[in-house]
């Protein structure tokens, strides 16, 4: 095996895909005629690509690093979460997309000053463009620093470089050319993301000399058993289960960027093929990222060489996907699997700012300025906005590093934070009929310092609890604060009509 390095095909493939993102950012940004064009593509868009969009938004590169990573350290435990597809498709499907999709919205979080009240809907955009800002941070830092720099060799003060220029190539396409450019690009990376992987897997398993050469004989000693239920472990089949439909039903049921593609769907009917295209893409790519990561174990145990320097195939479990990009596909075809990699870090970047500027825009500018904006205006002021989260989040990616753990937990630790308390409020202003605003508030502010509490568990009290515990503890105490404060009449009634 020759290639060790990028070719000038590769390198010409990569910066053509940086200039097509540029091209189509332009092209869209002279359809856009109003507000709605600009943040819901007219809210008539097609359910397969929004739901393609929808997947790509959420599987950002974090999630395509890190689970072969985590089949190879871990082994097969992480996707137990397979199991809890069904269930959430029923939830989504069934309960939330017919409450949202009949209210006449465009920030998710007007619902709840309907429901509550106006400091339930600040929090919960408080707590999304928290969420939000940490996550883009992550994929930053983690293309950059964690990928790109190591892969190519280069000096590790080359990463902020690495980050700027993703940083304002992203800002450029997303700011002019709205949702619908970031739709269209989504669908792009898709595509080569699937293809990148079933790429990956036939070329290791012709190398290795077929299917039965990338199963391992007897079980890795790296590898958990298999354990149903343990508070205490790593991971174990029930917390996977239920941590998976909690991030599942937090997100669609409270995230803006979830929501923002329900809005983008003509009908409750075509939102629901749409959140059936998601779940569908979801669980093809994890069934053949745990594939592709059985295959990269037993290609790095056969050809130890080709390991980074200093690195073992443990260690650098979740750089061993990028690693093989570079030295195994043919020339060309790494250039393009590369910028698939570099797409669904901007896709997801792409679609977090566009959600993150129309929260500001909706739920604090809009919400508590006495004068309206022209349509014009508000196009101008979002793109404005972007300019500056773009900026925010360069930077933020620089402290991200501090944070320990495999790229999974990183994403349970930052990214995943404030999912459910994020959730909370949505939860009772829809299935709570009698709850009062301010126990619900006071629940909501709870919910996320037990998530806090729970994640750093380690450095703040010395004792360690699983990650997996985050979503599920957080939201539960969240939950049973609100409940229990209203039915104590804490607080006032709930303002707006009952649903």
């Amino acid at each position: 095996m020759d290639k060790i390095s990028l070719t000038a095909l590769d390198w010409i493939i990569i910066i053509g895909y940086g200039v097509g993102m540029l091209l189509v950012g332009f092209y869209f940004s002279r359809q856009n005629k109003s507000s709605d064009d600009y943040m819901l593509g007219g809210r008539n868009m097609s359910p397969w690509k929004v739901g393609l969009s929808l997947f790509a938004t959420m599987f950002s590169a974090v999630s395509y690093l890190s689970m072969p990573g985590e089949m190879i350290k871990y082994g097969p435990m992480i996707w137990s979460s397979l199991f809890a597809l069904p269930l959430i498709y029923i939830v989504v499907a069934y309960f939330f997309i017919p409450y949202i999709m009949k209210l006449n919205i465009t920030s998710a979080y007007e619902l709840l000053e309907t429901k509550l009240d106006v400091r339930n809907r600040v929090v919960a955009a408080i707590y999304f463009l928290i969420m939000r800002i940490v996550w883009m941070a992550v994929i930053i830092y983690m293309v950059s620093e964690k990928v790109i720099v190591p892969i190519m060799g280069w000096p590790e003060d080359t990463a902020l470089m690495v980050s700027i220029i993703m940083g304002i190539i992203t800002v450029i396409y997303t700011s002019f050319g709205g949702l619908r450019s970031v739709v269209l690009t989504d669908v792009v990376q898709t595509f080569i993301l699937f293809g990148g992987t079933i790429l990956a897997i036939i070329l290791i398993t012709n190398q290795l000399g077929g299917v039965s050469k990338i199963i391992p004989t007897e079980w890795p000693d790296q590898w958990a058993e298999f354990v149903f239920f343990d508070a205490r472990a790593r991971i174990s089949f029930l917390p996977v289960i239920l941590t998976t439909f909690g991030w599942y039903a937090c997100t669609a049921g409270s995230d803006q960027m979830a929501i923002q593609r329900y809005l983008a769907t003509k009908d409750i009917k075509t939102a629901k093929k749409m959140y059936l295209n998601s779940m569908i893409s979801n669980a093809v790519i994890n069934i053949l990222l745990a594939i592709l990561g059985l295959s990269l174990y037993a290609f790095f145990k056969m050809h130890p060489e080709l390991l980074l320097k200093g690195s073992n195939i443990i260690d650098g479990a979740d750089l061993l996907f990028p690693r093989f990009i570079v030295i195994g596909l043919p020339a060309g075809i790494s250039g393009l699997v590369l910028a698939g990699l570099l797409a669904a870090s901007m896709s997801s970047l792409s679609s977090g700012i566009n959600s993150s500027a129309m929260s500001i825009i909706n739920d604090f500018i809009l919400r508590f300025r006495k004068t309206s904006f022209s349509e014009t205006d508000q196009i101008k002021l979002a793109k404005y906005i972007s300019f500056g989260i773009g900026f925010i989040i360069v930077l933020l990616s620089l402290a991200v590093g501090n944070v320990k753990g495999n790229l999974l937990e990183l994403t349970y630790k930052t990214i995943n934070l404030l999912v459910a308390p994020l959730f909370v409020p949505f939860f009772m202003a829809m299935f709570i009929r009698w709850a009062k605003p301010t126990a619900t508030f006071i629940g909501t502010i709870s919910s996320g310092f037990i998530a806090v509490l729970i994640s750093f568990s380690q450095e703040l009290f010395g004792v360690g609890i699983s990650f997996l515990w985050i979503i599920p503890g957080s939201f539960l105490v969240g939950v049973i604060i609100s409940i229990v404060l209203s039915m104590l009449h804490f607080g006032d009634h709930p303002q707006g009509v009952d649903s």
